[in-house]
């Protein structure tokens, strides 16, 4: 998990799984050729009635926000084997393309370069999460799972998160429960479905068919959220 800094005017403070907006890029014929093991028309049967754009942008969207924010690659060769971050030169090259993509180089060319692709395989629909209507910043999000390459470590950069660490599931919920850690729902839910399974392999199996398994609970959001002071960033404090 990240925490967002502190200042920022959106969720300031409050604990959250890696990600961010879908840019326009994402979507490019570039973008969506660079992926391997999900196609467009593939995507778009995931995502049905989507608007805005390739529903596969969303994958792309989700291995370039997870290199950004954890200096995680999910990336294979031409020929769909992964890329070995054992090798210290492999190590490199990752280093050096989050460098680039930091500075504002597409993904697509950054991975070209390399001889490399998206590995969307990596990846698993988890849920699907739609902003309050009080909030004054309004999106549609969507959830992933992933295996984290066992030869790859993630790591914190500070452009936008304060802390990056792991947790067990039931042991950040059981924070977030105590108010130990402020989350809105898209974690919390994540976390208490997370929780539920057994092992990674329990959980990687109940998503082999690659649907998402739950929606955010939309009266419910709109009804916790409805009072929270977004310019200050928190909710009131109770009557005494």
């Amino acid at each position: 998990m990240i925490r967002r800094h502190q200042s920022m005017k959106f969720l300031g403070g409050y604990y959250a799984f890696p990600g961010g907006r879908v840019d326009a890029a994402d979507g490019a014929t570039d973008a969506l050729a660079s992926c391997y093991g999900l196609d467009v028309d593939a995507a778009e049967a995931i995502f049905p009635g989507h608007d805005g754009g390739p529903a596969l942008a969303f994958w792309v969207t989700a291995v370039r926000e997870l290199l950004e924010e954890s200096g995680i690659l999910l990336a294979c060769d031409a020929a769909g084997r992964p890329i070995d971050g054992r090798d210290p030169a492999t190590r490199e090259v990752i280093a050096s393309l989050r460098k680039e993509l930091m500075a504002g180089t597409p993904l697509p060319a950054l991975l070209a370069r390399a001889g490399w692709r998206c590995d969307v395989r990596a990846l698993r629909f988890l849920s699907h999460f739609i902003t309050p209507t009080s909030s004054p910043i309004r999106f549609t999000a969507r959830f992933f799972l992933c295996r984290v390459p066992a030869d790859q470590a993630p790591a914190l950069f500070t452009e936008e998160t304060s802390e990056a660490f792991w947790i067990h599931p039931g042991e950040g919920y059981r924070r977030f429960v105590a108010g130990e850690m402020k989350m809105a729902e898209p974690a919390e839910y994540g976390l208490g479905y997370l929780a539920q399974f057994r092992s990674v392999d329990e959980l990687w199996a109940a998503h082999a068919n690659g649907q998402h398994k739950f929606h955010g609970v939309a009266d419910r959001m709109n009804a916790l959220w409805k009072d929270f002071d977004w310019k200050a960033n928190r909710f009131p404090s109770p009557a005494r």
